[in-house]
């Protein structure tokens, strides 16, 4: 008890037998509610997690990228670093799904989310925006840099194939890509860079 009575600040020999057992009480249920507490911090963390992850890819769904982006965009304006939003589409997904079934058009789905976050860094946020759109966010990073990264990201879209009961598939995306600038709004932002792709998409229509 002399560790008791040192906190209460009551030497251990004024302590009754019936005392000294309600502060070892006491102290036990102070124990638990710190555990109770850890779980349910635990648990919430969890919750929060859920509610920003995607129903169906292993992304942020767009509640949670919007939110980001808004962060991201105020830290760029605040620090002066260029930082961008990417915005994909597939391309003739609707086939997929025609052709092959909903089943397919999700693991479709899946295999460009997984593509896009493998090949990303650790401060890059990908999102799916709705559909078979996803927005990726890249932090400190300028209009060059970023044209570059979307190539890259099509690239290994392109060249991966999408493995379908037994058939090889390949995906091909459309893109847009756009720099923040200060005093923009994230619907400003994401505007934008759906402009871009819809402009890239009809592009690819166009013969050479």
């Amino acid at each position: 008890m002399n560790d008791t009575s040192s906190v209460l600040g009551i030497p251990a020999a004024e302590l009754t037998p019936k005392v000294q057992a309600a502060i070892v009480t006491l102290m036990e249920e102070v124990q638990q509610l710190r555990q109770q507490l850890e779980a349910t911090q635990v648990q919430l963390a969890e919750v929060a997690r859920l509610a920003d992850q995607d129903g169906l890819t292993p992304t942020s769904n767009r509640r949670a990228f919007v939110r980001e982006l808004h962060r991201a965009m105020s830290l760029a304006e605040r620090y002066g670093e260029a930082s961008s939003v990417l915005y994909f589409d597939i391309n003739n997904f609707k086939e997929i799904n025609d052709t092959h079934g909903h089943r397919a058009g999700d693991d479709a789905l899946m295999h460009v989310a997984d593509i896009l976050a493998r090949n990303l860094r650790d401060t890059d946020i990908v999102g799916r925006l709705g559909g078979d759109e996803f927005g990726i966010i890249l932090t400190h990073t300028d209009e060059d840099a970023t044209y570059e990264k979307a190539e890259e990201l099509v690239t290994n879209i392109r060249t991966t194939p999408f493995l379908w009961d037994g058939s090889k598939m390949h995906i091909d995306v459309a893109y847009g890509a756009y720099t923040f600038r200060a005093g923009e709004s994230v619907d400003d932002a994401l505007a934008a860079a759906d402009r871009a792709m819809y402009a890239h998409k009809r592009s690819m229509k166009q013969p050479p």
